[in-house]
């Protein structure tokens, strides 16, 4: 078994390619998981990018995946202590690093930045390796 961390633009582009996670993998991600995709996904209906329908649909993909969300007190002390070291101005994404390195063996992202922001701190993966 293989856990993985996901970030909420892969978890759009999960939902948008329907792609189906393999049982032998386990989806983890920080608690604001919920926010953040809810937040993109209005923002693409608000700019004329993506039909209402079309959020729904992928709202509706990404609650029926098993993603188990945390966001407890020792998470949060690790993500503050990674934001502070890379002098970050919020908590965010490294409430995704620091998930990855306490509960994941990588952090699937869709964002090189990210994913280079990350290699010195935890292992990364591509939506090509959570879904195959």
């Amino acid at each position: 078994m293989t856990r993985y961390v996901i970030e909420p633009r892969v978890a759009v582009l999960l939902a948008e390619m329907g792609a189906a996670v393999p049982e032998r993998h386990k989806l983890v991600a920080p608690t604001l998981l919920r926010s953040q995709v809810l937040a993109l996904l209005f923002a693409e209906v608000r700019a004329g990018r993506m039909s209402k329908k079309s959020a729904s649909q992928r709202l509706d993909y990404l609650r029926g995946l098993q993603i188990r969300l945390l966001g407890d007190r020792v998470l949060q002390g690790l993500a503050w202590n990674i934001a502070h070291e890379l002098g970050w101005q919020d908590t965010f994404v490294a409430e995704y690093l620091a998930l990855t390195k306490l509960q994941a063996d990588a952090l699937v992202t869709h964002s090189p930045e990210l994913a280079a922001a990350a290699r010195g701190i935890v292992a990364v993966a591509s939506v090509s390796d959570l879904i195959a």
